[in-house]
């Protein structure tokens, strides 16, 4: 399979790249330096150039809190950038994968959210995905894949965050009153991957089982790290400070996916604990090798 693969040296590219071609695809790897997503006779050639069978769209703005001061690039590199996607993989014939996050939906559920769920965004970053997701829809062979609390070796991340912050036996205050599930980008490279393969379409969520707070998690990285636990103190949203708003429930319903991929997908606190004491993302075994 003739793969492109748009943001390849982010969070999640960085890690699907390579392990996609150690599943033997042929992934053609766009950067910033390749072409800009909000270009959309640029990002034609690019595509029309690798004549791909299947784009991933990985690429996006995800700085949520400056966000909030530059809506109209924001919307020009999410909703913008995938309309021109999508609108290139529709000129060559080629499906396209689009990656999208749980900040879609609002925060007032109470369990975990179907992929049909209504979508309610708050926040410039929120909104942006939200029209990122509508772009695509009803396009012949799209898949929109929602995930959220992603971490991993190749940007900037809580898990990471928490792990420097154990090593410098800091103190930190974290926030209790947000839920969700922390997702390996190697969990995400690997179900899609399946998921593709298997020509799933439509939308899927794709996060590890189970549900939590970043509270929680930094505990679980601390007591993996070896450090005192007691250094994790708990604080709420408001008491955060931070510029845009969050979900406090985005615990999402990966039933489909689980059923697609055919094996429960890991719980978070596994895949947490060994990367926080190892520094590599485990496999699920779809797919093999490790990823560092």
């Amino acid at each position: 399979m003739r793969v492109g693969v748009t943001g390849a040296d982010g969070l999640l590219g960085s890690t699907l790249v390579p392990l996609w071609r150690t599943a033997g695809d042929e992934v053609v790897a766009w950067t910033l330096a390749d072409f800009d997503v909000t270009d959309g006779p640029a990002v034609l050639r690019a595509v029309r150039a690798a004549e791909p069978d299947v784009v991933v769209h990985a690429a996006a703005y995800t700085a949520v809190d400056r966000a909030e001061t530059e809506p109209e690039l924001v919307m020009r590199v999410n909703r913008d950038g995938a309309a021109h996607v999508a609108a290139a993989c529709d000129a060559v014939g080629a499906r396209c994968v689009y990656i999208s996050t749980d900040y879609v939906f609002g925060g007032e559920a109470a369990a975990p959210i179907p992929v049909d769920a209504p979508l309610r965004p708050a926040g410039v970053y929120a909104r942006s995905k939200a029209e990122g997701e509508r772009a695509l829809a009803g396009r012949r062979g799209m898949l929109i894949a929602r995930s959220g609390w992603m971490f991993g070796p190749h940007g900037a991340n809580f898990v990471d965050t928490m792990r420097r912050a154990a090593a410098e036996g800091r103190r930190v205050r974290v926030v209790n009153d947000q839920h969700g599930a922390p997702t390996s980008a190697r969990l995400v490279a690997e179900v899609l991957w399946a998921l593709v393969r298997g020509g799933a379409s439509g939308v899927r969520h794709v996060v590890a089982a189970g549900a939590t707070t970043w509270f929680e998690v930094a505990r679980v990285a601390y007591a993996a790290a070896g450090a005192d636990t007691g250094l994790v103190e708990p604080c709420t949203t408001a008491e955060s400070g931070r510029a845009a708003p969050r979900p406090r429930y985005s615990v999402l319903d990966a039933a489909a996916t689980v059923r697609d991929v055919g094996r429960p997908l890991p719980a978070w606190e596994d895949h947490v604990r060994a990367y926080v004491r190892t520094g590599v993302l485990p496999g699920l075994g779809l797919i093999g090798g490790a990823d560092r």
